[in-house]
């Protein structure tokens, strides 16, 4: 029995020679810089910015400057959202009483439904870091889909958004491409 533990405890050794956790193939993380990637006007004059997207998790990372008086269609999510307030303030005309302010952390479980809104008397634009999995179904009042918005989508309008104004966005992470 002691004969048989051995060549286990042998390769269990050799294998660890190296660490428990190999270096050898490691990827070195990727930063992005409030200026590397160019914000975008939406046409309401809100800001966008794209900084990843990941066409195989159909995930996308972006930050949005909402202006007072802002609002979305209605949308349902069929993937959980997570978003940070950085400044001013929004909330959902479906709960107007919970108002996310700078410092706020919001998350939205997979298949919640809402209407973002910026007060039209808001002081100042209402600054938000969002990460979506899965798309935005976006609905009329009958609950009949209008539009849907994913990564894929989002990547291409960013990225005509930026042509049309002589912006480059080679700095965005794109994965799956």
């Amino acid at each position: 029995m002691s004969d048989a533990k051995t060549p286990v405890m042998d390769l269990l050794a050799a294998m660890q020679s190296g660490g428990v956790v190999s270096r050898d193939d490691a990827k070195e993380a990727i930063l992005i810089q409030e200026n590397d990637l160019p914000w975008v006007s939406l046409p309401d004059g809100s800001l966008l910015q794209v900084l990843h997207v990941d066409l195989n998790q159909n995930l996308w990372i972006i930050r949005n400057k909402f202006k007072p008086g802002f609002g979305v269609e209605t949308h349902y999510h069929t993937g959980p959202v997570f978003a940070v307030t950085t400044a001013g303030e929004w909330f959902y005309k479906e709960y107007p009483d919970k108002i996310n302010k700078a410092g706020s952390y919001l998350f939205e479980p997979a298949h919640s439904v809402h209407t973002l809104s910026v007060a039209d008397d808001a002081t100042e634009d209402a600054e938000v870091w969002f990460a979506i999995f899965g798309s935005n179904v976006n609905i009329d009042d009958d609950g009949n889909v209008t539009s849907v918005l994913d990564a894929k989508a989002v990547m291409t309008i960013y990225r005509a958004l930026c042509e049309a104004e002589g912006k480059t966005c080679e700095n965005m992470i794109v994965l799956g491409e």
